[in-house]
C-alpha cells in the first residue's frame, strides 16, 4: 500500500463555508476580542454605543439602560428615531432583521443618517445577537410598536405589530448572553455605571438612566459641563491635586468636532483618557499622538519665547507631561479604529489636524495667563530635574543587571540555563517557600527568588524610596531588563517572570503589590506577556486512595462534591503556606509545567486597570473603604 493512500483526503468538500452569524458563533474573538469579562461587556456596550450613535446626532435625548434582577440580562432603550422596520429591497427581510441577522448590515455607511458614529462597522448589533441566548428588540415608529425575538442569531419570530397606538419613538433591545458561549454571563453592575456615566461626560445634555433591579437602585446621569465635569471627577478620583484653579479647554467644531480639558497637578504621573465618538481608546493612537506632539511644542514655544531654560536642565517631553491630567474626546465622520474592540485610533491625518489645534491654543492661553504659565514652567523644570535625579538611581540599579552570576542577587537560585526559550523566574514569598521551591523546581530551567516579608507598595512610594530598597534591587536585578523608561526587553534573562505566593489573603495581597510594580514600572513584560501568576493549592484532599488539590473553597465544595463516595470520609489539609509543602508536592502542583496552572496577566482595559490600581493602592483611603463597604455583603471566608 503506498505513502499516500494513508492520507486524508483533502479536496474542495473539506473547504467549510459559514453562512450568516455561524462566523460569530465560530470565532467570537474576531468580534468582541475574547470571551472573558470584558468580551461580555462589550455586548452591552455595543448595544449602548448605537443608542449613544442617535443621542449625538441630535436624535434622541434619552438613554436607559437596565441590568435585570437575574444579573445577566440587560435592556437598552433610547427615544430615537427606531430602526426602520419596513422591508430592505436586498434582502426581502425587514430593515430590523437584517440589522439583527446580517454582518455589515447597518445605516451608518452612507454618512446620510449619522454625521459621526461609534458603531461604523454594521457587525455590533448583530454579532450581540449571535452570541445572545435570547434578544428581543422592540421599535415604535410612526405611532406603531414593533417587536421581534431571536435565538442565538436566529428569528424566533416572525416581526409583529403590536396592538394599539403607541407615542413617540425609539429602540429597546433586551438580551442574555448565550452561557455556551461565554465562562460567566453575569455583568458587573459598577463596570456598567461607570461606562455610563462616562457617556453622560462625553455626551453634554443628555440624560443616561441606569437601573440595577438587583440593588433596588436608579441613577441618572446629565453633565452640562461635560468633560470639564468629567476632569474634575477624574481629579478627584486620583487625589490629584492641581497646581492651578482653572482647566485649559478647547472645543472646536471645524475641521473636527475636538473637546479638551486638562490640568497640570502634584502627581508624578500623567493620566490622558482618550475617546472617539464617545467610545474610550484605552491603546491611544493618532489622536493622543497629535495631543502630545502639539502639548510639546506649545509649551517649548512659551520656554523659548521667554528664555525660561534654566542652564543645565534638559526639559523632555515626559518632563511637560508629567503630572498632567487630560481629558479628549474627538468626533469624525470615518474614524479608522483597530480591530472591532475599537480600542486605538488608526486615522493618520487626525495627528495633524490636533496638533495644529491644540499648539496655538495652548500658546495663547499660556501667554494669557502668565501667573499660571510660570507655575506649570516651574512645575515642569523641577520634574526635569528630580527625572535627572532618578535617571542616576536607575542607573545604579541597571548596573547590576548585567549578565555575570556574580553580580545577581545573592539569595536568587539562578537556573542552569537563564538564556533558554523555556526559562522561567519564580518569584517566592519568604525563604521557607523558597526553600521548598528550590529543591523542588528543574535547575535547569527554573529559577526561584524569595522575597522577605510584603513588597514596598510602590503606588505610594516615591521613586527614591523605590530604588532604596533592597527588595526591588533585587527583583529588578534579577530579571535584568532594566526598569522605566529604559527597559529594554533584549536584556530579559527569562522567558517568563512568574509570582509565586500563597494562596490566601496574605498571599494575594503580596501579589498584587508584585503587580502594581510591574504595572506601574515594567509594564512591557505585561503587554509582550511575559508576567503569570501561578495557582498553588490551598487545599489538600485525600478521598479514599485518591488525592485532589483545590485552589481554594469554592474548588474544595467543588471536589467534595463531585468525588465524596460516601464510603470514606475526606481527609482535608489547609496549607498554612507553601513552605508547608514537601518539594515533591510543590512540583507536582504548583512547579510541573505538565501539571501546574498559570494565569497571564493581561490588561482587557487600560483605564479601568488603572483606576483599580490607583483606587486599591493609592494614598486616597476613601477610595478603598468605597469599594469595601459596596462589597461588604458579598464577602464570604474573610481571613483576619
Amino acid at each position: 500500500m503506498s505513502t499516500a493512500s494513508n492520507k486524508k483526503r483533502y479536496d474542495g468538500d473539506n473547504i467549510v463555508v459559514l453562512e450568516g452569524l455561524e462566523p460569530v458563533r465560530k470565532r467570537p474573538g474576531m468580534y468582541i476580542g475574547g470571551v472573558g469579562t470584558a468580551g461580555l461587556h462589550h455586548l452591552v456596550w455595543e448595544i449602548l454605543d448605537n443608542s449613544v450613535d442617535e443621542a449625538m446626532n441630535g436624535y434622541a435625548t434619552e438613554i436607559t439602560l437596565q441590568l435585570h434582577k437575574d444579573g445577566e440580562t440587560v435592556t437598552v432603550s433610547d427615544n430615537g428615531r427606531g430602526i426602520p422596520v419596513d422591508q430592505h429591497s436586498k434582502t426581502k427581510k425587514s430593515a430590523l432583521e437584517t440589522v439583527l441577522t446580517v454582518l455589515h448590515a447597518g445605516g451608518k455607511f452612507d454618512g446620510n443618517n449619522y454625521k459621526t458614529a461609534g458603531g461604523l462597522h454594521g457587525v455590533g448589533a448583530s454579532v450581540v445577537n449571535a452570541l445572545s441566548k435570547k434578544l428581543v428588540a422592540i421599535v415604535k415608529r410612526g405611532g406603531a410598536q414593533y417587536r421581534m425575538e431571536f435565538a442565538k442569531g436566529h428569528p424566533q419570530s416572525k416581526l409583529q405589530k403590536l396592538k394599539g397606538t403607541v407615542r413617540g419613538t425609539g429602540t429597546t433591545i433586551t438580551f442574555s448572553p448565550d452561557p455556551t458561549i461565554f465562562p460567566r454571563t453575569d455583568f458587573n453592575a459598577q463596570t456598567i455605571r461607570h461606562r455610563l456615566e462616562i457617556a453622560s461626560f462625553l455626551h453634554r445634555g443628555i440624560k443616561v438612566h441606569f437601573v440595577d433591579d438587583a440593588n433596588k437602585s436608579k441613577e441618572t446621569f446629565l453633565h452640562e459641563q461635560g468633560i470639564v465635569d468629567y476632569l474634575g471627577k477624574v481629579l478627584k478620583e486620583r487625589n490629584a491635586r492641581p497646581i492651578h484653579e482653572t482647566a485649559f479647554t478647547i472645543s472646536v467644531e471645524d475641521p473636527a468636532r475636538i473637546e479638551l480639558a486638562l490640568q497640570w497637578t502634584e502627581s508624578t504621573d500623567e493620566h490622558l483618557r482618550s475617546y472617539v465618538n464617545g467610545i474610550p481608546t484605552g491603546n491611544g493612537g493618532t489622536h493622543e499622538n497629535g495631543f502630545r506632539s502639539g502639548l510639546n511644542k506649545a509649551v517649548r514655544n512659551y520656554f523659548d519665547m521667554h528664555s525660561l531654560v534654566p542652564r543645565g536642565v534638559k526639559i523632555a517631553p515626559d518632563d511637560i507631561r508629567e503630572g498632567l491630567v487630560g481629558i479628549i474626546s474627538l468626533f469624525i465622520a470615518e474614524p479608522q479604529f483597530q480591530g472591532q474592540t475599537k480600542d486605538r485610533l488608526n486615522n493618520l491625518e487626525i495627528q495633524s489636524t490636533i496638533d495644529s489645534v491644540i499648539r496655538p491654543a495652548l500658546e495663547q492661553w499660556m501667554n494669557n495667563n502668565r501667573s499660571v504659565a510660570d507655575g506649570i514652567i516651574a512645575r515642569i523644570i523641577a520634574a526635569a530635574r528630580a527625572r535627572a535625579a532618578s535617571r542616576a538611581a536607575s542607573a545604579a540599579v541597571s548596573r547590576k543587571t548585567g549578565g555575570k552570576r556574580s553580580m545577581l542577587p545573592g539569595k536568587l537560585s539562578d537556573c542552569l540555563d537563564s538564556g533558554r526559550g523555556d526559562s522561567e523566574l519564580f518569584i517566592v514569598e519568604g525563604d521557607s517557600a523558597g526553600g521548598s521551591a528550590k529543591q523542588g523546581r528543574n535547575r535547569n530551567i527554573q529559577a526561584i527568588l524569595p522575597l522577605r516579608g510584603k513588597v514596598l507598595n510602590t503606588e505610594c512610594a516615591t521613586l527614591k524610596k523605590m530604588m532604596e530598597n533592597k527588595e526591588i534591587q533585587d527583583l529588578v536585578t534579577a530579571i535584568g531588563c532594566g526598569i522605566g523608561p529604559k527597559l529594554d526587553l533584549s536584556g530579559l534573562r527569562y522567558e517568563r517572570i512568574i509570582l509565586l505566593a500563597d494562596a490566601d489573603s496574605d498571599g494575594h495581597h503580596i501579589t498584587t503589590l508584585l503587580l502594581t510594580f510591574f504595572y506601574r514600572h515594567m509594564p512591557q513584560l505585561i503587554s509582550d506577556g511575559r508576567l503569570f501568576i501561578a495557582l498553588p493549592p490551598l487545599y489538600r484532599i485525600d478521598i479514599g486512595k485518591q488525592t485532589y488539590w483545590a485552589a481554594d473553597e469554592d474548588d474544595r465544595t467543588r471536589i467534595l462534591k463531585d468525588h465524596a463516595d460516601g464510603r470514606s470520609k475526606p481527609d482535608i489539609t489547609r496549607f498554612k503556606g507553601l513552605g508547608e509543602m514537601m518539594p515533591k508536592v510543590l512540583w507536582n502542583t504548583t512547579l510541573n509545567p505538565a501539571t501546574r496552572r498559570l494565569l497571564k496577566v493581561e490588561i482587557d482595559d487600560q483605564l479601568e486597570t488603572d483606576r483599580v490600581i490607583s483606587d486599591l493602592m493609592g494614598r486616597d483611603a476613601s477610595a478603598r473603604f468605597r469599594f469595601i463597604m459596596d462589597r461588604a455583603e458579598t464577602a464570604s471566608e474573610i481571613d483576619v
